[in-house]
């Protein structure tokens, strides 16, 4: 092979300095006058090959100013071979375009030249730009985000976002090299690992929950979306999971999943016990009857007094349901709870024995609340109960009270809550405490931890159901071997103290004088309240609903003194029957009667003002004693 002439070198020079993509000037080393410009130095300059030949390199902008170009050509000539990274060079319209200089020192025809090699980099500074906007806007994200290595059978972790540090609590260096799965810990769902295995199997996305666990043992759902990266050949070679805590979501879809639940096991048990305290009205005045009617030393009274025993015990269970379903009548009151708790303090130290500490702790200045006093006793008495079997041992029990403020963000936290002022009644003990599973269900109806026999599961139900009926919230805190504090927020009231009215004289007569209209659907209930009635000197005129009692009433000639009717009848409410009579009979008294409350006669289970009211299950006493108690007020208002 022939090596080529100089002839031929210098046209194959030429060639490749003419065809370049990279501008090139030739530039004197002496004088820095360019002495000659490839085609794309004139495209990138925008200027011809004559106007840039015979100017100065400084001329052309590759420096930002003469001085500094002077002083870098200096160097040039110095050093034989420089490069700048990124320089401006001016073009003709005035732009100004980043480019990559490249200068080398040559010796042609013994006299010293220099080749400058320009490249534009405006695609390279935009492409790295973008790149570090996306990588600010990673780090920026507070989402977790891991990109995994997928060629390798573990699928290591390569990169973790400070999104995932901030989520797991997790440095960088404790999760490179790592596979995901060290955050499942022993509680994730397997369905959910499932999904994910086999998505990763067939190289799709998914997105799943998990249960995950911080690097301080928290337990946290993770909502994780996890999308294959993929080569030219659609071959997967990273996994990209975007991670985002929603743990709070699942709460609130918790805390409204338990609502709903709590509130449908409350219709049903509030639709059984009026229909039971129906049949127990039944029970109870036919025991009490026939029990009048015996000798007291006769042996099957006592068999009578059995029976009733053991009404009023499933009578107590009925109003406890009816408290759970809030569907208990209320005989609401401004109250103090700090008085409450005073008058009760004696009583609760005599329940819980000589081993457990009682301490109150009362705020000062409480503000009042609007509740049912008998109620707020009972759910005083019924968390006493509960913490003195939480402490088998003996302890501390303390109750205390305090004007609080629940802000929007805790309404945000806990579903149910409506921000403003309350006043907080909390019971702490020192108890053996509950596990979650325990504290996922107290609440529910007949649901206990009591050996059998020794707890019917009603008693927190019923404390559930008073505060809820009262408009408040109640939270429970609780863990395996530190106790637990029922915590009780009422909504916080204007108002002085109201006094309990006194009650009017119990008159009891041999037998009374009027005429009474029955209305009542349930025949076995009808019979027995016109039987009542009747053995008591009452005229009755009775009838099983509202259309029946409408034709009685233009029937009958004389005078009705009183209407007593059920709440809920068919096709027409005792309500409504009351006030379809009113322009006939203007003088006729109302007394409703119900095994459960109603919006009719009851503002959300709240005895209205005005309005007489018979709880079901009656005896033939409590029915007598209140039809008495109606017809005497009316007579003593004439």
């Amino acid at each position: 092979m022939h090596e080529p002439t100089e002839s031929q070198s210098d046209e194959q020079y030429r060639r490749l300095f003419e065809a370049a993509h990279d501008g090139i000037l030739i530039v004197d080393a002496a004088t820095g006058r360019i002495m000659d410009a490839n085609p794309f130095m004139t495209t990138l300059t925008g200027r011809a090959r004559h106007e840039l030949v015979g100017t100065f390199l400084w001329d052309v902008g590759l420096m930002r100013d003469t001085a500094e170009s002077k002083e870098k050509f200096s160097e040039l000539n110095a050093v034989g071979h420089v490069r700048y990274d990124d320089m401006p060079l001016r073009t003709r319209d005035g732009r100004e375009v980043p480019v990559e200089f490249i200068s080398n020192v040559y010796l042609v025809n013994d006299t010293e030249v220099i080749q400058c090699n320009i490249r534009d980099i405006s695609e390279r500074k935009l492409a790295a730009a973008a790149l570090q906007l996306r990588e600010r806007a990673i780090e920026a994200v507070s989402l977790g985000i891991v990109i995994a290595d997928a060629s390798q059978a573990d699928q290591p972790i390569v990169y973790a976002s400070p999104g995932f540090t901030q989520l797991t609590g997790y440095d960088r260096h404790e999760i490179l090299g790592h596979n995901c799965r060290f955050l499942q810990g022993v509680g994730t769902q397997a369905g959910s690992v499932a999904m994910l295995r086999s998505a990763i199997r067939q190289g799709e996305s998914c997105t799943t929950e998990l249960l995950n666990f911080r690097k301080n043992g928290a337990a946290f759902w993770n909502n994780l979306s996890l999308s294959p990266v993929k080569d030219a050949d659609g071959r997967v070679t990273h996994w990209v999971g975007v991670q985002t805590d929603v743990t709070e979501r699942r709460q609130l879809e918790a805390q409204l999943l338990q609502s709903q639940k709590m509130e449908a096991v409350g219709r049903l048990a509030g639709g059984v016990a009026h229909d039971f305290n129906n049949v127990l009205s039944v029970i109870l005045s036919y025991a009490e009857i026939v029990s009048g009617e015996l000798n007291p030393d006769e042996p099957l009274r006592a068999d009578i007094e059995e029976i009733r025993k053991a009404a009023m015990r499933a009578a107590d269970l009925t109003k406890q349901l009816l408290t759970f379903s809030r569907q208990q009548v209320l005989d609401i009151k401004v109250i103090n709870l700090n008085q409450s708790i005073a008058e009760m303090e004696k009583l609760l130290q005599r329940l819980l024995g000589a081993d457990v500490e009682l301490t109150t702790l009362p705020a000062i200045a409480l503000g009042n609340v609007k509740t049912d006093p008998s109620q707020v006793g009972q759910i005083i008495m019924n968390l006493a109960v509960n913490a003195r079997d939480a402490m088998p041992q003996g302890g501390k029990l303390t109750i205390e009270t305090e004007n609080v403020e629940l802000d929007e963000e805790y309404g945000r936290i806990h579903l149910d809550v409506k921000p403003g002022a309350y006043v907080m009644l909390a019971v702490t003990d020192s108890g053996v405490g509950m596990d979650a599973e325990t504290l996922r269900r107290i609440f529910e109806p007949f649901f206990t931890t009591k050996e059998k026999g020794k707890g019917t599961g009603l008693g927190l139900a019923t404390v559930f159901g008073i505060v809820k009926q009262s408009g408040g919230h109640i939270f429970v805190y609780s863990e395996p071997g530190t106790g637990t504090t029922f915590k009780i927020y009422f909504p916080r009231v204007g108002g002085v103290i109201e006094d309990r009215p006194s009650t009017l004289p119990d008159l009891e007569p041999e037998h009374q004088t009027g005429t009474v209209l029955l209305v009542e659907d349930e025949d076995q209930v009808r019979i027995l309240a016109r039987t009542i009635l009747r053995r008591q000197g009452y005229v009755v005129l009775d009838a099983p609903n509202g259309g029946e009692a409408l034709l009685i009433c233009e029937q009958h000639p004389g005078n009705i003194d009183l209407l007593l009717t059920d709440v809920v009848l068919p096709r027409m409410s005792g309500r409504q029957l009351a006030e379809r009579l009113a322009p006939a009979r203007p003088t006729m008294k109302v007394l409703y009667m119900s095994g459960y409350t109603d919006d009719a006669i009851l503002h959300h289970g709240i005895i209205d003002s005005g309005v007489a009211f018979l709880q079901k299950p009656f005896t033939p006493s409590s029915m007598t004693k209140k039809v008495r108690e109606v017809l005497r007020v009316a007579r003593a208002t004439r």
